[in-house]
């Protein structure tokens, strides 16, 4: 990792937890003379005023810190992939699968980050572009999915091809298509497989399929999707369950890998099946998982 002089941060607007969180962290930065970059409404929670717009930050930043839960994260890895500028996710309320630095191990961690002592792991984006008449109407990202859902009551049809090549056409609800990161999240409640986030794949997991032989399916990372609306209603792309427009017949989506991945700080001692097991709760008697709701 470079030297790092200019750190920004993003915080979620918890009102109490984040103002004391937040002011710890300046006096901290700033004590050992590094340069904090906030927009607007971070650095309102402690009181201070900021010239900077959110989109600015990731350009100038050489370190970002993340306060808050997964979905800080996911809003602020779609504001930074094009910069490759590596991301340290601090959770402040229960751990999440992305924000795996806990509240008591921030300074600790810091510390080894600053010093160059941490390990980075590189996880890969959606690239998703919607087709209008074979015109480009939308460009955007998505470290999670990107999830095609129905808007009314009636089934959704869609056809899907992976490089050119015709694979099926699904009925269903929708169709959730996922990064290995993602695998745990809208797809795992879909029934789709977990994959570590390492791993280097694309994940389609149908939305309750009319037909029961449509299965959630991994293929490569390097396919392009093109996912084409068949139903006459509109109906809406999400992007890591935040953002989002509506895709309407015949329009073409089209998804692949992003050209830049996202850089994560992993946290000292934490690894992904701990994660896992805490999340999901493996391992646990049965007397523990029927508390569990």
């Amino acid at each position: 990792m470079d030297t790092i002089k200019k750190i920004g941060i993003f915080s979620k607007q918890k009102p109490d937890i984040s103002r004391t969180v937040l002011l710890e962290l300046t006096s901290w930065l700033k004590e050992r003379n590094y340069e904090t970059l906030m927009a607007p409404e971070t650095a309102g929670i402690i009181g201070e005023t900021s010239g900077l717009k959110k989109e600015e930050i990731p350009s100038k930043a050489d370190l970002i810190i993340v306060l808050g839960g997964d979905g800080t994260l996911l809003s602020v890895a779609r504001l930074t992939h094009p910069f490759d500028v590596p991301i340290l996710a601090v959770n402040l309320g229960s751990l999440g699968f992305l924000t795996e630095v806990a509240l008591p191990d921030l300074y600790h961690t810091l510390e080894q980050v600053l010093k160059g002592a941490s390990c980075i792991e590189r996880r890969m984006l959606l690239n998703a572009c919607l087709q209008q008449g074979g015109t480009t109407v939308q460009d955007d990202f998505a470290l999670n999915d990107v999830v095609i859902n129905k808007n009314a009551a009636r089934i959704v049809n869609l056809e899907v091809h992976v490089n050119g090549q015709y694979m099926t056409s699904y009925r269903a609800d929708g169709l959730i298509i996922a990064t290995p990161t993602g695998s745990t999240a809208y797809s795992l409640s879909a029934g789709g497989p977990i994959i570590h986030p390492s791993m280097n794949a694309l994940l389609l997991s149908p939305i309750c399929p009319f037909t029961l032989t449509n299965r959630p399916i991994v293929i490569p990372n390097q396919s392009t999707l093109q996912v084409r609306l068949i139903t006459e209603e509109e109906v809406q792309v999400t992007l890591d369950g935040q953002t989002g427009y509506p895709m309407s017949r015949d329009d073409v989506l089209e998804i692949k890998q992003g050209p830049t991945p996202v850089s994560l700080i992993q946290a000292k001692g934490k690894n992904y099946y701990q994660i896992l097991r805490r999340k999901l709760h493996w391992g646990r008697p049965a007397d523990d998982l029927s508390l569990i709701h």
